[in-house]
């Protein structure tokens, strides 16, 4: 007969082998980094630096390159991220939730250095409808960037609001109300 203890120890260690080697443990881990995220870190006025310029060259979901300069004077919403790396994964959907909120007064950019079929099938097969933009490697960027899941929220005048280097939780009411004061300057 098989000892309860052996049976519950069995259990614990098929658990945890399950956030290893099966996509039950990716959800999990997914599930995990969005329940301890916290809400973004806003710099003081004092400390915010600005960007050096709005001259970057990108490219859209299509692979057609733009200028960044399109964003120039406006609130700009950037965040880094990848398809592989699950805490930037994690935040998408509230990074979703903030561009349902914000795309008409916000400029967003969910910056990848993915090649194009990778996140846009990703992007299908979640369901968002945030704009994908795609990094140039090797161009010059006027804001160091960031590994995935880091973000910046840049004021109208290209100050740096929040320079977030990890998951965040994006849709809560402390961001809307940063957004809603910068957006009424």
């Amino acid at each position: 007969m098989i000892k309860k203890k052996t049976v519950l120890n069995v259990l614990l260690i098929g658990l945890i082998l399950s956030f290893f080697v099966t996509p039950l443990g990716d959800f999990s881990k997914e599930l995990l980094n969005k329940w301890f995220a916290t809400s973004p870190t806003i710099i003081s006025v004092e400390n915010r630096g600005k960007i050096s310029s709005y001259n970057w060259k990108l490219k859209d979901a299509n692979w057609n390159i733009f200028d960044f300069n399109k964003s120039a004077g406006k609130v700009v919403f950037i965040n880094f991220w990848t398809t592989w790396h699950l805490p930037s994964r994690a935040q998408l959907d509230d990074i979703q939730m903030l561009y349902n909120r914000y795309k008409s007064q916000v400029d967003f950019y969910i910056i990848t250095d993915e090649e194009q079929s990778v996140p846009a099938e990703f992007i299908a097969k979640e369901g968002y409808t945030f704009p994908i933009t795609h990094q140039i490697i090797g161009e010059p960027s006027p804001i160091k960037l960031l590994k995935p899941s880091g973000s910046y929220l840049l004021d109208r005048e290209g100050n740096i609001v929040i320079h977030q280097t990890a998951i965040a939780d994006w849709d809560n009411s402390k961001v809307f109300d940063l957004i809603n004061s910068l957006l009424a300057k």
